[in-house]
């Protein structure tokens, strides 16, 4: 599977869907699944699961599973473990492409409050060197487009030595790493 997934405009429309990107995330966090259980998981009908889930596999963002299943039952799962898109490419797409990448980035920052609120609800319930490692951190960084892409590649690089699907177990659990990099005076852009 690969790891990451460059989306063009047709598949940021595709995924710029409030079922569709809940769908897609399901497959990502939680493994395969049949569009039966999806629906169960996530308060929706079957019908409307397996419809945005043929249109998330048009655009190469899940793929059925061979050899799993039987009859009408078929099982989905996640393309890649992540996907991004460039700005660059943004402004080839046209406006519903970069409509449908705000959108999304709405969404991506709306499920991160929601993962860092339900985190505080938990966190006392973990023993204590798990919750010293699970924290919130920032640091100032003074550069150019150029270092932040070779930061950005670094960051990435270094996340990728520690992605291991499947591996949770006793004293292991799967955590979301966020790598945002967000201006510290966005209304202040470079000339």
């Amino acid at each position: 599977m690969p790891i990451h997934l460059r989306l063009d405009g047709r598949a940021l429309r595709t995924l710029a869907h409030p079922l569709r990107a809940r769908l897609l995330s399901a497959l990502r966090t939680d493994g395969a699944a049949t569009a039966t259980g999806l629906a169960r998981r996530l308060g929706t009908n079957t019908g409307a699961t397996s419809y945005h889930l043929r249109a998330l596999a048009g655009v190469d963002l899940v793929v059925e599973e061979s050899g799993r299943g039987t009859g009408k039952e078929r099982w989905w799962r996640a393309a890649q473990d992540a996907h991004g898109w460039l700005e660059a490419d943004l402004e080839q797409a046209g406006p519903d492409a970069r409509a449908a990448a705000s959108w999304l980035r709405g969404h991506y920052w709306r499920q991160f409050a929601e993962a860092a609120a339900a985190w505080e609800l938990e966190r006392e319930r973990w023993p204590l060197a798990w919750r010293e490692q699970l924290t919130t951190d920032d640091a100032l960084v003074h550069v150019d487009a150029d270092e932040l892409a070779a930061l950005q590649a670094e960051l990435h690089a270094l996340l990728h030595r520690y992605h291991r699907p499947g591996r949770d177990g006793a004293g292991t659990r799967t955590v979301a790493i966020h790598v945002s990099a967000l201006p510290l005076h966005p209304d202040r852009p470079p000339a």
